[in-house]
């Protein structure tokens, strides 16, 4: 395989140039694992770590290397090692806030083209977390997709998939199943050379299977869902990028149950379109959809053109927003300090008599 397989393009080749006169090389991050990573190259495959400057130096979470990540390294061919120094710019990333209550970024996967935001068509088909899901995919920079699979255990299809258009404005919905060999030509038109395609969904909804089958080979690990509630068991337990025997990439997620905003200012406009072009039309420019007089928004609810839970899902994802803007903006505080403390240190470190 070589780069341009990997993704590799002329941007990052410019930005590369300045590096090679030092003898690096360049490879994109297939698997994260603690502070250890596998990296593709054009030499081969590599574990890795960041050097000790890197580390030094990185202010936060995002300064560090993510799947999907191409990053400027030096290889160490016999013992088949690298240390990673330098990270090339990323074109887009699918973030989330960390579980719990710290606030901190937990990176999904970086430098992909599109978002296959999985749902399967039972029990936990949900319209409120697939809200959330595009919402961070439109953030992201990349396509969202969405993807019904298990149709080949659904008798409703229809209805399951005028409840994603009502939500999904523009984006493709495809409805698929393995076991049954139906709509999986569509989706792979999504898989060229040098493109990426991340799976994200809930545990069971099938991101292995379909991956399996993209493969043509059983390379994850899959389960039986509960049968009592829809829901699976966590059986990719790390991101993975995979290269497809035919062509693109593909970046197999665990399942993400919760789902916590990290950004998305302009991802809430692009989801809720229906809604803030329904705002237009308020009387008040600031109106809260509330208890105005003459909100179009509530209107829309009373006359059933708007469904009452989509339009609480917003006012819910606004909140959280808000909260995590106030988080981020005293996060920023705390990590301008830090830098600033690491550049004093470096100077006095500098100055120290010989």
């Amino acid at each position: 395989m070589n780069l341009q397989d990997l993704g590799w393009n002329e941007t990052l080749q410019k930005v590369f140039t300045k590096y090679q006169q030092d003898g690096f090389t360049v490879g994109r991050i297939t698997l994260e694992h603690k502070n250890m990573y596998r990296v593709m190259t054009d030499n081969g495959e590599y574990f890795a770590e960041v050097s000790g400057k890197y580390r030094f130096e990185a202010i936060s979470r995002e300064s560090f290397p993510a799947v999907g990540d191409w990053v400027i390294l030096t290889e160490r061919i016999n013992e088949g090692k690298a240390t990673i120094h330098h990270l090339l710019p990323r074109f887009s990333k699918f973030s989330r806030k960390v579980a719990g209550n710290t606030t901190e970024e937990q990176i999904i996967a970086t430098n992909i083209n599109t978002v296959f935001i999985v749902q399967s068509l039972n029990q936990d088909f949900n319209p409120r977390r697939l809200e959330r899901y595009l919402l961070m995919a439109w953030e992201s920079g990349a396509n969202p997709v969405v993807v019904l699979t298990k149709a080949d255990l659904c008798d409703g299809i229809e209805k399951y998939k005028s409840s994603v258009e009502t939500v999904a404005f523009g984006v493709p919905v495809h409805v698929v199943s393995v076991v049954n060999q139906t709509g999986l030509e569509e989706i792979m038109e999504y898989f060229e050379t040098g493109k990426t395609v991340a799976l994200l969904g809930s545990s069971g909804a099938g991101k292995s299977t379909l991956t399996n089958y993209l493969l043509g080979e059983e390379k994850q690990l899959t389960q039986e869902i509960h049968e009592g509630d829809g829901r699976g068991k966590h059986t990719t337990t790390y991101r993975e990028l995979i290269s497809l025997p035919n062509g693109g990439l593909i970046i197999d997620t665990p399942g993400m149950r919760e789902l916590q905003l990290w950004e998305a200012d302009s991802g809430l406009s692009e989801s809720f379109k229906d809604i803030e072009e329904l705002a237009k039309q308020c009387q008040f420019r600031n109106c809260s959809h509330h208890n105005e007089p003459n909100c179009a928004v509530k209107a829309a609810v009373q006359s059933g053109d708007l469904d009452e839970k989509r339009l609480q899902s917003y006012f819910k994802l606004q909140r959280e927003l808000a909260y995590l803007e106030r988080k981020n903006d005293k996060l920023a505080q705390v990590e301008e300090k830090y830098k600033w403390k690491k550049i004093n240190n470096q100077n006095k470190h500098r100055k120290k008599p010989i």
